[in-house]
């Protein structure tokens, strides 16, 4: 039930309120997968000598967003949830406007930071605002209509660019963002009150945030749950940068990529259903641990198959397919890892969900730029990265799992 200190219900109908708060979350995914058919163009206006740099453009986006996960939450615990919003979202409009005028990747790059850093506002916060207007079942009711309008973001955004791109031109998608933005920041603004007031507002303290860093990193399993989400996160953005040179370069698809990646996105976006109807007969660490297992044995699968002389098209089918359990993996594994790493935490659960945020996102991308920067025209680099990091993240999800057991005796 919720409490009386809290606020009075927003303006808008329910459903409304659901929308909304899924195209806050939709800033992140619309921002990554709207640019992936421009990276072809991108890479051959702005950095013809290495094409494969036109990556950075989305691991420089998930950096920032990380960096700015840290901050948002509790400087919303402080200031109040709109005033974030607003700023995270100004920032995010301005960088935007810079990336689109920008003549050199260098300055796209630091552009798209600075994006990220903004869109953590609307991402994060807009979780705090549903928390403080709603509680218990129907907060997790509100979310997870939110999640299902977001997962179909990453299965039209693709096509959305490539049609933008067919019509203005790859920086055009960078004006998209800005109206994406603003309308946010309008409907927001206009419908929805502030949902933390003054009275409930808790003063920001670095110290706090250093001692929640300390607290989280010398907890066992704490600090082994953000290593696995961090090789999972790993895996999926290292996908995301790689997929569509995939597509062009080595099966000649480029104009059908945004078909087949939404296709996939859709495939893979049942998973949370999935891990929703299982998790509670079997249990988090074992769905984490067993998925990461099966990912080794087909990640092991697409090797043996890329050694093979198969046709083209054969090799392409078996590389969609792979492309979908990659992603599946991800929605039955990141809900997890993060429940996992939260459920010693619940005495310092907001900040801790930041910092959880923060250190795998960040670390994520920092993994899988480089493996990224070595794509040579073949899958073994995307192959060989996906199969070390799963294979890391199963080592040592069998070892949490006896560090608990000893914890236990």
């Amino acid at each position: 039930m919720v409490s009386d200190t809290r606020p009075a219900q927003p303006v808008m109908g329910k459903g409304e309120f659901i929308a909304l708060t899924a195209m806050m979350f939709a800033t992140i995914a619309f921002s990554i997968d709207a640019m992936l058919p421009a990276l072809p163009e991108i890479g051959q206006e702005l950095s013809p000598d290495d094409p494969n740099r036109a990556q950075l453009i989305l691991t420089s986006f998930v950096l920032g967003m990380g960096l700015g996960t840290f901050f948002t939450g509790p400087l919303s615990d402080t200031l109040g949830r709109k005033p974030v919003i607003y700023a995270g979202a100004a920032l995010y409009i301005v960088a935007a406007g810079v990336a689109w005028a920008s003549s050199s990747l260098e300055l796209v790059l630091a552009a798209r930071v600075l994006q990220g850093l903004g869109a953590a506002g609307p991402r994060v916060v807009a979780m705090a605002v549903v928390r403080d207007l709603y509680a218990g079942r129907e907060m997790a009711r509100i979310v997870s209509f939110a999640m299902m309008i977001f997962t179909l973001v990453p299965a039209i955004a693709p096509l959305l660019g490539a049609g933008v791109i067919a019509v203005a031109g790859w920086r055009a998608i960078f004006l998209c963002f800005v109206l994406f933005s603003l309308v946010t920041l309008f409907w927001m603004g206009l419908r929805l009150p502030e949902s933390l007031p003054p009275e409930n507002r808790r003063p920001f303290r670095a110290a706090l945030l250093l001692g929640a860093v300390r607290e989280m990193l010398t907890h066992p399993t704490v600090r082994l749950s953000i290593i696995v989400q961090t090789l999972c996160m790993g895996t999926l953005f290292t996908m995301l940068t790689m997929v569509q040179q995939i597509y062009d370069e080595i099966f000649g698809r480029a104009e059908s990529f945004p078909v087949w990646f939404g296709l996939v996105a859709l495939i893979s976006g049942s998973a949370s259903l999935l891990n929703a109807a299982l998790v509670m007969r079997l249990g988090m660490r074992w769905l984490v641990t067993w998925t990461l297992g099966a990912q080794i044995i087909l990640s092991g699968g697409m090797a043996l198959a890329t050694g093979a002389s198969l046709s083209l098209n054969a090799e392409f089918g078996l590389f969609v397919a792979w492309q979908a359990t990659v992603f599946f993996m991800a929605g039955m594994t990141l809900g997890n890892l993060n429940a996992i790493a939260m459920e010693p935490m619940g005495h310092i659960a907001g900040m801790a969900a930041s910092v959880i945020g923060a250190i795998a996102t960040v670390l994520a991308a920092a993994i899988a730029a480089p493996i990224g920067l070595l794509f040579d025209g073949s899958l073994w680099p995307l192959i060989a990265g996906i199969f070390t990091m799963v294979t890391a993240g199963f080592v040592i999800m069998v070892h949490m799992g006896r560090v608990e057991a000893r914890q236990v005796v």
